[in-house]
């Protein structure tokens, strides 16, 4: 039995997850952010260990045969998953674990872990969340499309979730996550 709080925390790609979860941790430091195995390749800027553990598409298999991954799912040509020791470890402790995760991960969690939070990420317009993709300048026009089409499934499956922010200020989305972790019972 854990005595932590599990958070699912989900969005589609450009929405501004990891912008968010560095204000959240900043305003709330004793907040455990969970970091994801991906096969993708490693955008700039970003650490192996901080941003993603980035490993070979073998490594994730090996660790997947192992019982080592809590939940995976396939992005794109890309594989992602939750390494499953650190989550345990840290609800244990009594933590609050926040797992940015895919929406195929997040239901697989649910299952799992009923009493879990699921908080999702919308952009202001698809607009806007269009052009967040191509300002990043990582994706050609048919990966843009192609996340632009898993995009529009996503945000209708968002409606499963417990809550729905908009990240049309990073400042009001995190507070308004920090007032919905405060003020909801987490078992």
């Amino acid at each position: 039995m854990s005595s932590g709080k599990l958070v699912l925390f989900s969005g589609p790609s450009g929405v501004g997850k990891d912008t968010l979860l560095e204000v959240l941790t900043k305003k709330r430091p004793a907040l455990q952010r969970s970091i994801s195995l991906t096969t993708r390749q490693r955008r700039n800027g970003e650490k192996d260990g901080v941003d993603y553990f980035f490993v070979t598409p073998e490594h994730f298999q090996e660790l997947l045969s192992a019982g080592d991954i809590l939940e995976f799912a396939q992005y794109g040509k890309n594989l992602y998953g939750t390494p499953k020791k650190p989550v345990d470890e840290w609800l244990r402790e009594g933590k609050t674990v926040i797992l940015k995760i895919e929406v195929q991960g997040a239901e697989k969690i649910k299952h799992i872990y009923p009493q879990a939070l699921s908080v999702f990420i919308l952009p202001p317009s698809m607009e806007v969340l269009e052009r967040r993709l191509r300002d990043r300048g990582t994706e050609d026009e048919e990966d843009l499309a192609r996340r632009m089409r898993i995009a529009c499934d996503e945000i209708r499956k968002s409606e499963n979730y417990d809550y729905r922010i908009v990240n049309d200020s990073l400042e009001r989305a995190a507070d308004e996550f920090l007032t919905i972790l405060d003020t909801t019972a987490i078992q």
